[in-house]
């Protein structure tokens, strides 16, 4: 098609949507002189939904309803009219006759538009061809839809005007609203599995004064009568961390972090973490626990631990795999660190393997750089990667035998990144030595490097006892569990440019 005549069907296209525009504003003008407004009702007796019919059918059958919704299709508009009427929980036909509304009544219906909300009052039957239906005594327009639904009502393709207008995908897209049903259920199943097992969920600030917990650029903000820069929290770390230093011993927070960095199929500026720390136990034990979690959670979300994801089959059934970083890296690179000793050794190996190297990176880096150049893709199946290098790694307890190593893990899941936990550093002299390093790195330019926290110091100088810490990205796991291709499809209103 010529791009003369494209111009012209939007042309005609946007005459087509003012015009019933202008239709759909008439007639509720029409309906506001006759003091019919719809907008003045303000409540609205409900008796069942659209579900509990379908499903009680056998024993409801004969018997008064009423239901309320949205009107999704209409059919027939001479004595009598069959349309859909939808509601949360799914469709319901009508069946509506002048003889059983009124003539008033019906002359009014047949003026109702695709997406207007009405409510109906009357008798469960199934039509001769065997479908689920409501013969309606009553109707009533409880909103006027002065906009049409897309595309005829067959559905909104579009994916950026999905995000922008959630509300009319919701809408028209019903497997949408049951993406956002299934991420609601997941979150209560995070929570009952950690509440079952003693711990507290608490509430920790999200302005903060100095952004830690994690390495990200933060937003600022300005509070005006403390005439102070605030951070939108990067992660709750170390107030969580406080209240073991407190001795609440379990805690966990699940909230909206924020993170002024890319976005991708992977990462909204906002998001949504859940981080869990425990007293007296270590990094192998939050292995446990989010291998638990997990399974636990999908069983009882999903009904099973063996899913599809984007058509590759992923097995969560206990137990997975573990694998040391270094042995990741053996195993996926073909190069091995045990036998690298100094950062130039280290740099040598990855300039052969056509990695690009920073100006001062150390062994450690560069080990952490080939593993997420070579391998990271690679981790497909449940996959915990294990001794983290101490320089990516500023808040972990070191390992005792190896001490350029820390207590870490990641867990990947079709090569992405679904999991963190340490066994949290609680050495004072040692965290407040890290926190100079990071502060160094953010004096050269490093912007995602930890600033220094003193009271949290402080607070690691009264005690914290040996603890493992986790932090589980939500809408990752949510994009696992319900098949989604990006954090988009699982966010109901993700970050957008605004349209000029």
């Amino acid at each position: 098609m010529s791009e003369e005549k494209m111009q012209a069907n939007e042309m005609n296209l946007e005459e087509d949507l003012n015009e019933i525009l202008k239709v759909r504003r008439a007639k509720l003008k029409d309906l506001q002189e006759r003091n019919l407004d719809p907008f003045k009702i303000v409540k609205y007796d409900v008796t069942n939904s659209t579900k509990e019919i379908v499903d009680g059918f056998e024993s409801l059958e004969g018997q008064s309803t009423s239901v309320a919704g949205r009107l999704m299709s209409k059919r027939g508009m001479g004595k009598a009219s069959f349309c859909d009427l939808q509601d949360r929980y799914g469709k319901i036909q009508l069946y509506v006759r002048k003889d059983e509304v009124g003539e008033e009544s019906y002359e009014l219906f047949k003026k109702y538009d695709i997406g207007d909300i009405v409510g109906v009052k009357g008798e469960i039957f199934r039509t001769h061809k065997g479908e689920i239906s409501i013969k309606v005594k009553e109707i009533t327009l409880l909103s006027k839809s002065l906009q049409p639904l897309p595309e005829k009502w067959h559905g909104l393709k579009d994916t950026d005007l999905r995000y922008r207008q959630r509300y009319v995908d919701l809408i028209v897209n019903p497997e949408v609203k049951n993406t956002f049903i299934l991420r609601s259920n997941i979150i209560k199943s995070i929570r009952k599995f950690l509440d079952d097992r003693g711990f507290i969920e608490v509430d920790t600030p999200l302005l903060n004064t100095i952004p830690g917990g994690a390495a990200a650029r933060p937003f600022i903000t300005h509070h005006n009568t403390l005439d102070i820069d605030l951070y939108l929290r990067i992660a709750p770390e170390l107030y969580l961390k406080r209240l073991i230093v407190g001795g609440m011993e379990k805690v966990y927070e699940m909230g909206r972090m924020f993170r002024n960095e890319g976005m991708s199929v992977k990462h909204n500026p906002e998001f949504t973490l859940m981080e869990v720390y425990e007293a007296y136990t270590d990094y192998k034990g939050m292995m446990d626990l989010t291998e638990a979690l997990i399974s636990t959670v999908a069983l009882e979300t999903l009904g099973t631990t063996k899913i599809v994801y984007q058509g590759q089959e992923i097995d969560l059934t206990p137990s997975w795999t573990r694998l040391s970083m270094i042995d990741a890296v053996k195993k996926y690179a073909d190069v091995d660190f045990n036998n690298i000793k100094t950062d130039e050794e280290a740099k040598a190996a990855a300039e052969a393997k056509k990695l690009y190297v920073k100006e001062g990176m150390t062994r450690g880096e560069i080990l952490n750089l080939m593993f997420e150049e070579f391998a990271e893709s690679n981790l497909i199946q449940p996959t915990f990667i294990y001794d983290y290098p101490v320089e990516v790694s500023p808040l972990t307890k070191r390992k005792p035998d190896c001490p350029e190593l820390t207590e870490r893990f990641e867990l990947f899941i079709t090569g992405r990144e679904m999991a963190n936990a340490y066994s949290e550093l609680n050495d004072p002299i040692d965290q407040k030595e890290r926190f100079i390093n990071q502060v160094k790195k953010r004096e050269s330019g490093d912007d995602e490097a930890n600033m220094m926290d003193e009271d949290y110091v402080t607070a690691l100088e009264y005690g914290m006892p040996p603890t493992g810490g986790l932090g589980v990205g939500v809408d990752r796991l949510v994009i696992l569990l319900t098949d989604s291709a990006s954090i988009r499809d699982v966010l109901l209103f993700p970050t957008m440019k605004p349209k000029e």
